[in-house]
């Protein structure tokens, strides 16, 4: 029993992270390279950092991978219990933790499943591995595990003789590299893999329950704003801090060159000083932003840097080959959150605690330390549920800001939460995209040559880069910190050419990502990347490919795919939408397809939507979206639903109504009136049937439907219009001048 608490004592105290690093560190002092692990497992390599056994009857898995509403702490959960054997309520989920979780990265681009689920699922079988052999050491056996059951926890053996995983995990040592050459389930004995389990984190957001970062309240806690400048790079030339101060309530005002912030004994009291300093604030503008009704068209004249990321060198088309050409384009788009991000920072001594929303704590963490100059091993950070995010938010900002404002707080905990307008002006933005595309159709109607272009700012500004600090305080400082150059996200999985590269087969092709490093706005990562301007482009493209080969638009995709898993998601959507070949439109109903593989080795998507238009007034209303999905093997039914039919909501939204505004002197979108979503009554009816591929490997799907949607309702719009609308999003203006 001493043994077992004091490595919790240990893993509590220093980080599992230590533990887990171990092994890489020793292979490269000795000069050799370790073989590689699956998943996350290949950083993360040891057992202990997984999963631990606990003697009250629990077991509690630790992952790097943060909850961020999609479900994945459950069902990271159910291969847990699975694995182990266990039932699910005995499973105790740990998640993004710098001083007791695996360091996992971000959690994005739909790999939770992928990379914690697979670290998981065979730190799990492993474990299990080891309790078996001390049981059957302990009933004097043959050295054989083949003749051991296992019941929730419960060894059984030969003659009775039982054993639980509680009393074994005394003996038990997960101090090993994990060993990914174990077994693990076949999916014919999976139990709660499978299965629609109630997610973990439901509960508490239906009752009210405190659950949200936006939810804490600590003893003695402070509450804090930020006053940002109007513009990027506004520089201050006065402010009254006196006066803010005498405010009732008031503990302190923070001014760091241009960084200024308020704390308080009170939220209000905090609102009212941040009100009083930002009235009073006296700045000087700096460079005017770019034309809003230009922006594509400056972004794309900025300097590029080249990459043909696919060719085929197949026989150029003959003379008499139909050509097309047309351009697509995305504006910049908000995150919007529901709930501005919020942090909580406590400074006790030299250390920092910090509760944040982000999605990487140990990114967040490294950036924290660089830009408050403290030891990185003085800072822990801590991911508490946010109320909405998909992508790089505000949330690793206010973490700077919390932090800024709680070393003025004599060791009280000092709560910021941005208001609306902070969330609007200065969160990253995804980026405003352009895409052109070019094809040949042969006498039969087939693409015989394929040019796809792409061009875009970067897809992440995260926090973690090697050079610079990606935290919006640390830029506004008296002694500013630059922030890291904008990395190209390469492929496989790519940043602004995600999915550009068409899963379709042509005999001659060429694409190529232009890449711009120049940022006219903020911009980082929002769901989806640049898949969902490319899908939308490259999806709009074939329809007018279909339509100018005379040919059914579910039948032309199916005539150039030869992925058996692609056509199946197709051929389901189709059969369930009930689609009818060659039916005419242009009555103000329409439907069309939308298809794609997210990042060509992730879900597989095909949506068929249904749309009402009004030639009139330019309305634009999305009735019904039909979807099939393929994801591999599915964990949790209910929660792989949820993920599509959020993803069809949200791609709704975008293609139908955000787009920033701005004018030279920044941003116009302040609040739900300037920045318009989609509201309820606007939701369309939503119909995903999934496809079960029992023993395929787990494939990201939390953003695989946004594209497809896109591509879907602006194919339906040109269904029941006759108008091509190619500009996101497709606005009432849009509609009436499209359709005359």
């Amino acid at each position: 029993m001493t043994a077992l608490l004091t490595r919790r004592d240990f893993a509590k105290a220093v980080g599992v992270v230590i533990a887990f690093s171990l092994v890489p560190e020793w292979a490269a002092a000795q000069g050799t390279t370790p073989a590689a692990l699956p998943g996350s497992l290949n950083n993360n390599r040891r057992l202990d950092a997984w999963l631990r056994i606990d003697p009250e009857g629990t077991v509690t898995v630790f992952t790097g991978k943060c909850e961020l509403g999609q479900g994945a702490l459950t069902a990271l959960a159910q291969i847990a219990a699975d694995e182990l054997d266990v039932a699910f309520a005995r499973i105790r989920i740990i998640a993004a933790d710098t001083s007791r979780t695996p360091d996992e990265g971000f959690t994005s681009g739909s790999q939770s499943m992928e990379f914690s689920g697979t670290a998981i699922r065979f730190a799990a079988a492993q474990a299990r591995r080891i309790l078996l052999e001390l049981a059957q050491r302990q009933f004097a056996g043959d050295g054989s595990t083949s003749n051991l059951t296992v019941a929730d926890g419960t060894i059984s053996g030969p003659g009775g003789k039982t054993a639980t995983y509680w009393a074994l995990a005394r003996d038990a040592s997960f101090a090993v590299e994990v060993d990914p050459k174990i077994p693990t389930k076949p999916p014919a004995q999976y139990r709660v893999i499978g299965q629609s389990i109630p997610r973990l984190d439901i509960p508490a957001k239906l009752t009210g329950r405190p659950i949200y970062v936006q939810d804490m309240r600590l003893p003695g806690m402070l509450f804090g704003r930020v006053v940002r400048p109007p513009s990027y790079d506004a520089a201050l030339e006065g402010i009254d801090e006196a006066a803010a101060r005498k405010l009732p309530g008031v503990i302190a005002v923070v001014r760091d060159g241009r960084f200024i912030g308020v704390i308080a004994e009170r939220e209000e009291q905090a609102i009212a000083a941040r009100e009083a300093l930002r009235t009073s604030a006296q700045w000087r503008q700096g460079k005017p932003l770019p034309d809003f009704d230009k922006i594509n068209a400056y972004v794309k004249s900025l300097p590029s840097e080249d990459f043909v990321i696919s060719e085929k060198a197949g026989p150029a088309p003959d003379s008499s080959a139909k050509v097309l050409t047309a351009e697509y384009t995305r504006p910049y788009v908000a995150h919007a959150s529901i709930g501005p991000s919020c942090a909580v920072a406590q400074f006790t001594g030299d250390r920092l605690q910090v509760w944040s929303h982000c999605q990487g704590v140990f990114p967040l963490r490294r950036d924290l330390a660089r830009a408050l100059k403290i030891p990185l091993d003085h800072i822990t950070v801590a991911q508490a549920q946010g109320s909405g995010c998909y992508g790089h938010n505000g949330a690793d900002d206010v973490a700077l800001d919390a932090a800024l404002l709680a070393r003025a707080a004599d060791g009280r905990p000092v709560k910021v939460q941005w208001m609306r307008d902070d969330e609007f002006h200065w969160e990253p933005y995804g980026a405003a995209m352009s895409m052109r595309a070019q094809a040949a159709l042969d006498g039969n109607g087939r693409i015989v040559d394929w040019s796809f272009d792409v061009w875009s700012n970067t897809h992440s500004t995260r926090p973690g880069e090697k050079d610079g600090v990606n935290l919006l305080a640390a830029w506004h400082l008296a002694e500013p910190m630059a922030p890291a150059s904008p990395p190209i996200i390469p492929q496989p999985a790519g940043g602004g050419d995600r999915n550009a590269i068409p899963l379709y087969r042509f005999p001659r092709q060429k694409v190529t990502h232009h890449f711009i490093r120049e940022m006219p706005l903020r911009v980082s990562a929002l769901r989806t990347l640049g898949a969902q301007a490319n899908v939308f482009a490259i999806e709009s493209f074939m329809d007018e490919l279909a339509r100018a080969a005379g040919a059914d638009p579910v039948a032309f995709r199916l005539a150039h795919l030869d992925d058996p898993r692609a056509k199946a998601v197709i051929e389901l959507a189709a059969k369930n939408a009930n689609w009818l070949a060659g039916a005419k439109g242009g009555d103000g109903r329409g439907r069309g397809i939308g298809f794609a593989q997210y990042k060509n080795h992730a879900t597989y998507v095909a949506v068929i939507a249904d749309v009402e238009t009004d030639r009139n007034s330019g309305a634009i209303k999305a009735v019904k979206a039909t979807a099939a999905v393929d994801a591999g093997q599915i964990v949790s039914p209910d929660g792989l639903k949820n993920q599509m039919e959020g993803g069809i909501i949200q791609g709704t939204s975008w293609t139908l109504k955000e787009q920033v505004r701005f004018n030279p002197e920044g941003i116009d979108a302040k609040d739900w009136e300037t920045y318009p979503i989609l509201r309820f009554p606007e939701v369309p009816e939503v119909d995903v049937t999934p496809i079960n591929r029992p023993g395929e490997p787990w494939l990201g799907a939390g953003e695989a439907m946004q594209g497809p949607t896109s591509a879907a309702i602006a194919n339906a719009v040109a269904h029941a219009s006759g108008a091509r609308i190619r500009d996101l999003p497709l606005t009432a203006d849009r509609f009436k001048k499209a359709v005359g």
